[in-house]
């Protein structure tokens, strides 16, 4: 039976957290967080090329490979972006002392990206923190050179990070129109690189009124196996069946839910969030992880939140790579929200009132109420087992 842990006792000590971009495409991403006021966190770019570094909002800024490049880029090869961070090792030592948790995100495909992305990660292991990876995997129209040179970093960042989380770029055009520009499309996806790491500090800097510990986190985030992180968004009399509806069936995931043996998920709503919701949040989740997993969530009400919405941030672990999301689901959002809206994890929703920036929040989606229901028979097999479970559940309840 699952492990369904519910921690009560406020962070006393916040875990240091620090993110680093590494690259064109992690800085960018970086850039986004800044932008968007994220908090809790130090921001540090690390990059190659001297005119992008002096360009990007964040405080901490290491030009790599001077002596190598002299601050003109790797030319998108991996090798110099290698040398280059492996010429700064002890700068970039320097830099991330001290942190818990360190996020490494980056493009995967170009230069420095790929070829400096594992440097820092393999830092951050010697260090003992947790390390997350969070990369995006390049689209087909870069070419096929590109993504070799993509899966080729990815792979090696893997043994190097506790857990990673892979960015398929190419699925963001899944809910795109024909309208949509290459500009636009680098922007989704620096949007989505920015909710995934958020998303995790977020539950770790967040108090609630469930807490969840960095010991905690890190429980989770150091099985063994794939990772997907996704966030889910619902309005309405089924708002967080709707959230992790949408969370779990995300046209982003190449992963399913089905047999994780970790999940952390967090809750946020205002003041009208109900404890049982939350349990009822869980309980969905439960039905469809590994029979002995490890689930921990919590819960923070946030009186800036839109009333009658809820977020929810789903983390899970220790996957099994070739246990695909179901094409059908994917086409299902895909098809619910092509028009008139855009990308469901990455298009704002309203912004609520002001705030102070420390509650600062993920950009809010598309709202799930969108989305048509449906009735879900228990041997549809083209639908997520999270989806038959649930309606199976709530059949025999009524």
């Amino acid at each position: 039976m699952s492990t369904l842990h519910i921690p009560s006792l406020a962070i006393d000590s916040p875990a240091t957290i620090k993110v680093v971009g590494v690259g064109g495409g992690g800085s960018n991403a970086v850039d986004r967080m800044i932008m968007e006021g994220m908090q809790g966190v130090e921001f540090i770019t690390v990059n190659t090329d001297a005119q992008a570094l002096a360009s990007s909002r964040a405080s901490h800024r290491i030009q790599i490979g001077t002596a190598l490049t002299r601050g003109l880029g790797s030319g998108g090869n991996p090798v110099i972006g290698q040398k280059s961070a492996e010429e700064n090792t002890e700068e970039l030592y320097q830099a991330l002392k001290g942190a818990d948790m360190l996020f490494v995100t980056a493009g995967m495909g170009g230069g420095t990206g790929t070829g400096a992305a594992p440097v820092v990660a393999g830092i951050g292991q010697d260090l003992k923190m947790l390390t997350v990876g969070v990369v995006t995997r390049p689209f087909n129209f870069e070419g096929s050179y590109r993504r070799k040179m993509g899966e080729q970093g990815i792979e090696q960042l893997r043994p190097l990070v506790d857990t990673l989380i892979v960015v398929p770029n190419d699925r963001l055009l899944q809910t795109a129109n024909r309208h949509t520009s290459m500009v636009e499309a680098f922007r989704m996806a620096d949007g989505v690189l920015r909710q995934a790491v958020q998303g995790i500090s977020d539950i770790i800097t967040q108090r609630g009124i469930i807490n969840v510990d960095f010991a905690d986190v890190r429980a989770i985030m150091t099985q063994q196996g794939s990772s997907l992180m996704s966030i889910g968004h619902g309005t309405g009399d089924n708002r967080v069946v709707d959230a992790v509806t949408e969370a779990v069936t995300s046209p982003l995931l190449e992963v399913s839910i089905d047999g994780a043996k970790g999940v952390l998920l967090n809750v946020i709503g205002s003041e009208d969030l109900g404890l049982l919701e939350v349990y009822d949040a869980a309980e969905i989740v439960a039905r469809s992880v590994d029979p002995e997993a490890q689930i921990m969530f919590g819960a923070v009400v946030d009186p800036h939140f839109p009333p009658g919405q809820v977020r929810v941030t789903l983390i899970a672990t220790g996957l099994d790579a070739s246990r695909t999301a179901p094409q059908r689901a994917r086409n299902f959002i895909s098809t619910a929200t092509r028009a008139p809206s855009v990308p469901s994890v990455v298009a704002p929703a309203p912004e609520p009132a002001p705030r102070a920036p420390a509650a600062e929040s993920v950009a809010a989606t598309a709202p799930v109420s969108l989305l048509p229901r449906r009735s879900v028979a228990a041997d549809d097999l083209d639908v997520p087992a999270i989806l038959r479970r649930h309606a199976v559940a709530a059949g025999a309840e009524a």
